[in-house]
């Protein structure tokens, strides 16, 4: 396993390479490709606690939001992005987006300024949304091609919508966490909204996707490289 110092001397990611790309899985869920000075985040549901109170679910607190944009933004305090893919189910559903104060769209447009910024469907926000940046089904870049969901055919691909994690045995204690899964063709990445659940690397639909050397990657304060639990 590869990590990647801050300047503090923490290890804030995991470097692997795919389709001849070099990567970094942080430790927040992010990917960062430096060579692009691309940060690629998946599922951020912004609006969820609001979709769900509007459908009669229980009343959350409304913090999600506030919370994922923060660690949203200390990333790119962290890396210097000139591109941000978001990679699908940006926001809960469309009326959540639509819902948004203006306090949380004018950081939004902050977070834009000076950067290309793409919005990329997902299933649960596809079409395009007032909030600046590109809105697109699927992006390629180089040798990689960012799309929501995974096609089983494709080569070179980075996607989200599954919300995987995974589990590590260790001191005699189960961790399970978020987590990056990734073999020779492919990458899916952790949902990096704070009110998200997720599936386990063992189900059939991941394990499916994914060859049998796959590799998570836990994510955390050092983040974890483990051959994918199945």
């Amino acid at each position: 396993m590869t990590v990647l110092p801050d300047e503090s001397g923490m290890s804030v990611g995991h470097e692997f390479t795919l389709a001849g790309a070099q990567l970094a899985a942080l430790g927040s869920g992010a990917l960062w490709w430096a060579d692009q000075q691309l940060l690629c985040v998946s599922d951020l549901h912004l609006g969820k606690s609001e979709r769900i109170a509007r459908r009669g679910g229980a009343a959350l607190p409304p913090y999600e939001t506030h919370d994922t944009l923060t660690r949203l933004e200390a990333e790119l305090e962290r890396h210097p992005a000139r591109t941000v893919i978001c990679l699908g189910d940006s926001f809960d559903d469309l009326d959540a987006a639509r819902a948004l104060p203006d306090a949380v769209r004018l950081w939004i447009a902050r977070l834009q300024a000076g950067r290309q910024w793409i919005w990329v469907e997902g299933n649960h926000d596809p079409g395009p949304v007032d909030v600046g940046g590109s809105h697109l089904d699927k992006v390629s870049v180089e040798t990689l091609t960012f799309r929501h969901i995974a096609d089983p055919l494709a080569k070179g691909e980075v996607s989200g919508h599954f919300h995987p994690k995974a589990s590590l045995s260790l001191g005699g204690r189960t961790i399970s966490r978020a987590a990056f899964l990734y073999d020779t063709k492919r990458l899916i990445l952790p949902a990096f909204g704070t009110y998200t659940g997720g599936l386990r690397s063992t189900s059939d639909a991941l394990s499916d996707l994914l060859a049998p050397d796959a590799i998570a990657v836990l994510t955390g304060p050092r983040p974890t490289a483990i051959p994918m639990p199945r």
